[in-house]
């Protein structure tokens, strides 16, 4: 990974072989919250998508898509700041275990639909990815280390 310059402007700058793991922290911070936040506005601007994978079992879709929009906003925005990012850290992996359902009936729908298969490899291949998000969510913000120190 590219040393930073120091300059405003070498905040983001990235290698091609960066992974997020190795993301200084501010940075590892910075785009979880980006991503939650436009996330969020998401659910907002398109709802219809959202409901769409939202399980039978799921009472007030809309409600549900809503909230769900909201608290991934605030948690974007907490992540930014040192005094709400671990509190903000916990609500957000509690957020992606609670909508890990939505992406289960994503798979289901697109099998019932009989999607093709690039479609259906893509939605297999979320499903794993939500344990990512939520190790990616703890290391940023409840100050779990990559690498190990010594002494």
């Amino acid at each position: 990974m590219r040393a930073s310059s120091g300059r405003p402007d070498s905040f983001l700058r990235l290698s091609p072989e960066t992974r997020i793991e190795q993301l200084p922290p501010r940075r590892s911070q910075f785009l979880l919250a980006t991503f939650f936040i436009i996330a969020g506005i998401a659910h907002f601007v398109r709802p219809g998508p959202y409901i769409g994978i939202m399980p039978d079992w799921v009472p007030a879709h809309a409600l549900m898509v809503a909230l769900s929009g909201a608290a991934e906003i605030a948690g974007g925005l907490g992540v930014l700041f040192t005094g709400t990012r671990r509190v903000a850290g916990i609500g957000l992996i509690l957020l992606l275990i609670a909508v890990f359902p939505a992406n289960i009936q994503m798979l289901l729908n697109g099998i019932h639909d009989a999607k093709p298969w690039w479609y259906m490899a893509a939605l297999w291949l979320r499903l794993p990815l939500q344990p990512l998000m939520i190790r990616w969510v703890a290391r940023a913000t409840l100050g779990r280390s990559t690498t190990s120190r010594t002494p």
